[in-house]
């Protein structure tokens, strides 16, 4: 029979070799890779699955090796032109080197934020406000190979950077409005003073046309006369060509010499 001392003490090495023994295992998602620092140097990277440490001497910390999207909050901006703005973007990254995001920064979450955020205002105020709402594909390259270039010696790859919303002043709102509607009516005009010149250029072609067949003035002119008294039954006082006359007086001038 063990004595209450004695019983108390395998207790407490049963306790022992149980910390000791789960402090040795570790289970590693399929996304997750874990760095093992061994007396506080750097000893290797553990893949996932059921991964084996030295207790106490070992120590494992877990990073993600998944995508992750980060809202940059919205910056105060002044453009190249001088025009102040508000943007805000989303980040897309992931870290490809789970060692260097541990020790060569210190949060890597915190300084890509940073990062981002600076980098953001950089390159937005040197463009103009009319670029950056038409050129905005361009502008998130640029931002991308920024980040990615500077992010690069943490082990973070920066794959995608999207402006989402430009906050623009009220008074520039409508500007632009007004801007717009001035656009869309010289539009208008323009093509409505290119319809009247394709136009003008049918009726003179056509009337090149007709002027050089002697017939085809009074033949337009009969057929006018019968679109008008097949709509509608009233008199109509129509201007007569003289033209149309010629034949029979010329027919008739001709008859009287010979009599």
């Amino acid at each position: 029979m063990f004595g209450l001392g004695e019983y108390f003490f395998w207790i407490v090495v049963f306790a022992i070799v149980v910390v000791l023994v789960g402090s040795a295992i570790r289970i590693l998602i399929e996304y997750e890779r874990g760095v093992v620092f061994r007396l506080g140097r750097y000893s290797g990277i553990k893949g996932p699955g059921l991964r084996f440490l030295i207790p106490i001497v070992d120590r494992m910390v877990k990073v993600s090796m998944r995508t992750v999207a980060m809202d940059v909050p919205p910056q105060d901006i002044i453009t190249r032109d001088n025009v102040s703005i508000k943007v805000n973007a989303v980040l897309y990254f992931r870290v490809v080197h789970p060692d260097k995001a541990l020790i060569e920064v210190e949060d890597f979450l915190y300084a890509t934020s940073q990062l981002a955020q600076t980098s953001l205002r950089s390159i937005l105020g040197q463009v103009e406000l009319d670029d950056l709402l038409s050129r905005r594909d361009k502008i998130n390259l640029q931002l991308q190979e920024l980040l990615d270039r500077q992010t690069d010696p943490w082990g973070v790859k920066i794959s995608n950077v999207e402006i989402k919303h430009v906050d623009l002043p009220a008074e520039m709102q409508r500007a632009m409005a007004r801007q717009a509607e001035a656009e869309r009516e010289r539009r208008s005009k323009v093509i409505h003073a290119e319809g009247e010149l394709q136009a003008s250029q049918t009726l003179a072609n056509a009337a090149a046309n007709i002027s050089a067949e002697s017939g085809a003035l009074q033949l337009r002119f009969l057929q006018t006369l019968t679109e008008i008294a097949s709509e509608k039954n009233s008199t109509i006082l129509f201007p007569m060509p003289i033209d149309l006359f010629k034949p029979f007086i010329k027919k008739h001038m001709q008859s009287d010499k010979e009599q």
